[in-house]
């Protein structure tokens, strides 16, 4: 699995020297931009209301006033510490939901960058036919929503293990690591698709090679640490590397 993260990693760096060759900067560009803006509003609006919905709950179990009283500095730490991952816990749930909003939304877009990736390193063409992106992008909507069902489920067991102290401070980590799983299939899948493979042939595809999603979905992450830039070039560029590192994979 770590050979095929560095594959995927890699994948990142191919993606963008793909995109100059190619002068592929007007597929990233424009759902990049929408992203940026709609990631902004979102991100800013939700990480205030996660500091009102902490402090409304401190308030109605009584913590604060408990605490006051107690005048522990180790007690007044462990509840800072819980305090701020479950803030970053529900901060991983908004944005594992406005994700697959975003990947519904721009679902034709990125089957299409797929597939002329994957046209233009194979060496054919694939006819363009409109019928077909229409289903390939109803069934990225159908697998988006599948896969924000689950990670919804695993995101509410790591939210209640954040009340935990001492164990609930990793549920960030496993949150992201699960966030980077999840995103990379969907963008593994469009190739799975354009390649005639079900829906569940597509999991268990990607599951046999859940490193080349984990590292993906990684790099996509890290990428929002490169301010505007990042946030602008991170969905089409992880739906080019994502193609190129399957194509990589596939080669003898």
């Amino acid at each position: 699995m770590l050979k095929e993260i560095i594959i995927a990693i890699q994948s990142y760096i191919d993606a963008h020297n793909f995109v100059r060759r190619h002068r592929l900067w007007k597929w990233i560009l424009i759902p990049g931009i929408i992203y940026m803006i709609l990631f902004v509003a979102g991100i800013y609006y939700f990480w205030i209301s996660t500091g009102n919905a902490v402090t409304w709950l401190s308030e109605q179990t009584g913590l604060i006033p408990w605490l006051q009283k107690q005048r522990n500095e180790f007690l007044s730490f462990l509840f800072v510490m819980i305090g701020i991952m479950l803030r970053l816990v529900l901060t991983f749930f908004y944005f594992s939901l406005f994700k697959y909003l975003f990947l519904i939304i721009g679902s034709p877009v990125f089957a299409y960058l797929s597939e002329k990736t994957a046209s233009i390193i194979e060496g054919k063409d694939f006819p363009f036919s409109f019928s077909q992106l229409m289903k390939d992008a109803w069934r990225g909507s159908k697998l988006a929503l599948r896969n924000s069902i689950w990670q919804a489920v695993y995101l509410f067991a790591l939210f209640l293990l954040s009340f935990i102290p001492l164990v609930g401070w990793i549920t960030p980590l496993i949150a992201l690591f699960i966030e980077c799983y999840y995103y990379g299939f969907s963008m593994m899948d469009y190739s799975c698709e354009r390649n005639r493979l079900s829906p569940s042939a597509s999991i268990d595809f990607i599951g046999r090679h859940r490193g080349l999603a984990i590292g993906n979905g990684l790099i996509f992450y890290l990428m929002h640490g490169l301010i505007l830039v990042g946030w602008i070039i991170a969905p089409a560029y992880a739906v080019i590397a994502a193609t190129l590192s399957l194509h990589q994979v596939k080669k003898p």
